[in-house]
This record gives C-alpha cells, structure tokens and sequence, in this order.
C-alpha cells in the first residue's frame, strides 16, 4: 500500500485548489474545489478572488452573463455554485434527495399550521412558476404581489417563545429550485446581499442539461471529489457527500478508487491513476495536482471550499480548530501557507483586513501573507462582510 505523508497532502492541496498557482477565470477556479459554497453571498466571490486575483466584475460576468457557473442547492442541503455542467449531477446525486425531504417537512408544518394538503402545496408552487415565467425574474416580494397564495401565513412551533406566524413565499422558492425548475439570478443590491432575483431555469442554461440517473450522478460525484480533494478516508467522503454510509460505499464501489496509507491505522483513498506523485516542474493549465510550486500563502474566506472539504483535518489545521471553527463546524476567514492552515483574518469596521498568525511561519511567509492582506484590503475597496457564521478569532479581529 503506496504512503501519502502529510507534506504531499498539503502540496496536492497548494496546487490543485490553486492557492499555489492562480486560475485562469473563476470557473475553473470552481472546477479546482468541485463546487463554490455559496451560502455566504460574499464568500462566492472571495473564494474567486483568492484563486484568481480577480475583481467581483469577472465573477458577475460568468455567474450572470454567461451563466458558465450557476447558484444551486446541493449535497447537505447547502447552497453552491457549481459549472454548468455539474447541475445535472448535483442535481441527480443530492438535490433530488434534498426536494423529497424538504417537501414532506413544509407539507407537514402547513398541515399543522392549518393549511392546504399536499394537492394544494402544488397548486402554488405552479402558480408561482407560471407567474415568474411571464415576468422572467422577480424577487420573492413581487411574486408574492401575484400569486396571493403566498401570502399565506403558517403558525409554526406555537408553543415555543421563537414561534409565530411564518410565510411560506421562501419554502415555495426553495422546493421550486429543489425541484430544478428555478434558478438564483442576481442578487439584489450589491454582491454581498443575500435577496436573489429568480428565473425559470428554462431558458437561463444554455441548453437543458441532459438526466443522469442517481447512481451514475454519485458515483461522478465522488470522482470529481476525489480528483480535487483525494486522498481522503471514506470517513470524509461521507461527511462531505451527507449521503447515508450505504450510498457512500456504493458510489465508492463503482468508482473503484485505490487505498492508501496515510499514517497508522488510517487509510485513504485515492483514484486509481492518481498515485503518480513525482515533482513535474510544468505547471500547465490542466493542473495535474503534482508539482512543487513552491511556497505559497492565501487568505480564504469563512465557508471555503477547501477547509471545509474534509471531516479529518489535523493534517492541515492542526491546533487551531477552537479558534477558526464555530461549534456547528462552520470554518471562519483562514490564512494558509504551504496548504496548511496558520491563522486567521476578518475585517475592522473601516474594511481594513486584519490577520493573526497562530504559529511561527518565518519571516519569508510573513512578508508574503502581509503583501497578500494589504492586496486583499485594496480588493474589498471599501465594502466591508460579515461572515453569516461568526468563529472566535474572527469576531476578535473584527473588533
């Protein structure tokens, strides 16, 4: 069994989520992590920026204009951005699954608030479909100023001191996109606001995407998610998928990867002609994810990608858990050297960015991390976000 030690972990990530070596344009920035977490507005964008060094404009442009990466509801009903062609797969391997869940959870609070059946849930979600095709985008508000039916109002959790009467316009948009018949689109404001415009899918791709079925669409899945972030244990597979551990073991049984050791007693997992691990000093566009690059600094943003890629991660974020996650397991602002974490940043109240180092990095990495700050700084021009999950370094910095 090939060993994998943790320094060629922390080069595979340097190097395939392009921390080490920028991406050409922010798809395939995307394309590096699989998916953009995307429910944090503003990390979509800081994500990009960390990987390209490219203004919000260009990240627009691709989401809005060339619509070569959309806004989607994934695997553990959270909301990403992902390559046009993924939305089929997302859509097959986990959002699916997620619109069978979410229905039967809003039938039953509407039963229980004294609402409509099942029959009549429906009749809305179609009324509101209908509504949004005639005008081609609308805001959640100025559907509801058309479709009456969403102006219901469902007592939820009456017993309870946060209970009350709640609207049902966001359920309906939520089962409607689950469903895959409506897509984010802009949001409003500026690119930090979390309010999106709506559109019918219908039209807003290019082409309508073709159907995988569910095993093949898990199984794609778990490739593209071992190609970017492999090795990685079953474990982690797991965890980053939500699947249950019997769809996990059989996407991971038709994709076939190879183990690996990677310390005792643990064993990853790695595609089968990805266990290559020579220095190649040709970083080409493609990326094969081997090559030293060097040293490399980063500044990512609360709910990256990377950090969030896998459930073990003592072998890049050592220590600094306690600090840098909140105790749901949401990541805050991360500072990386090397692909391993060594501390954090978040923004003073005038959008300065303000970093602290956890550890002894030198003073070679020190100088590169304050060049990319005062950069990252210059980037924000002025707009100034809060991660939706504040972390206790991150609230400090804030100040």
């Amino acid at each position: 069994m090939q060993r994998i030690t943790p320094e060629q972990r922390r080069r595979r990530l340097a190097v395939r989520h392009r921390l080490a070596v920028r991406a050409a344009d922010p798809v395939q920035a995307a394309r590096a992590v699989v998916a953009l977490h995307a429910t944090d507005p503003a990390s979509v964008h800081v994500s990009v920026q960390a990987r390209t060094g490219l203004p919000v404009a260009a990240t627009e442009a691709v989401l809005y204009a060339d619509r070569a990466l959309v806004r989607m509801l994934g695997i553990r009903r959270t909301v990403f951005v992902v390559p046009t062609d993924l939305v089929p797969v997302m859509q097959a391997a986990a959002t699916d699954a997620v619109a069978v869940t979410q229905r039967k959870r809003y039938q039953q609070l509407i039963a229980d608030g004294g609402g409509g059946d099942g029959a009549w849930l429906r009749a809305v979600e179609a009324d509101t479909l209908a509504a949004l095709t005639d005008l081609g985008t609308a805001t959640g508000a100025q559907l509801s100023a058309r479709v009456p039916a969403l102006r219901t109002r469902i007592m939820v959790n009456p017993d309870k001191s946060y209970g009350g009467p709640t609207g049902i316009t966001t359920w309906v948009l939520l089962l409607l996109s689950a469903d895959g018949h409506i897509v984010r689109g802009r949001p409003r404001g500026s690119w930090v606001s979390s309010q999106y415009e709506w559109a019918p899918m219908a039209g807003w791709l290019p082409a309508e995407p073709a159907p995988w079925s569910k095993a093949a669409a898990r199984a794609e899945l778990v490739r593209r998610y071992l190609a970017a972030f492999g090795p990685a244990t079953a474990d982690d597979v797991q965890w980053w998928t939500g699947w249950s551990g019997r769809d996990t073991t059989a996407a991971l049984r038709d994709v076939q990867p190879v183990e690996v050791d990677l310390g005792p007693g643990v064993r990853g997992l790695v595609l089968a002609d990805d266990l290559d691990d020579d220095l190649d000093d040709d970083l080409d566009d493609d990326m094969d994810g081997t090559a030293d690059p060097g040293s490399s600094v980063a500044l990512l943003p609360a709910l990256d990608p990377t950090p969030m890629g896998w459930k073990q991660r003592d072998w890049f974020l050592g220590p600094h858990s306690g600090a840098l996650f909140d105790r749901f397991g949401n990541v805050g602002p991360t500072v990386w050297v090397d692909g391993r974490i060594v501390g954090g940043w978040g923004q003073r109240p005038d959008g300065t960015v303000a970093v602290r180092l956890l550890e002894d990095v030198g003073t070679v990495a020190t100088a590169a991390m304050e060049a990319e700050r005062e950069r990252l700084t210059e980037w924000f021009a002025g707009i100034r976000i809060t991660p939706r999950f504040r972390t206790p370094l991150e609230r400090e910095l804030s100040g």
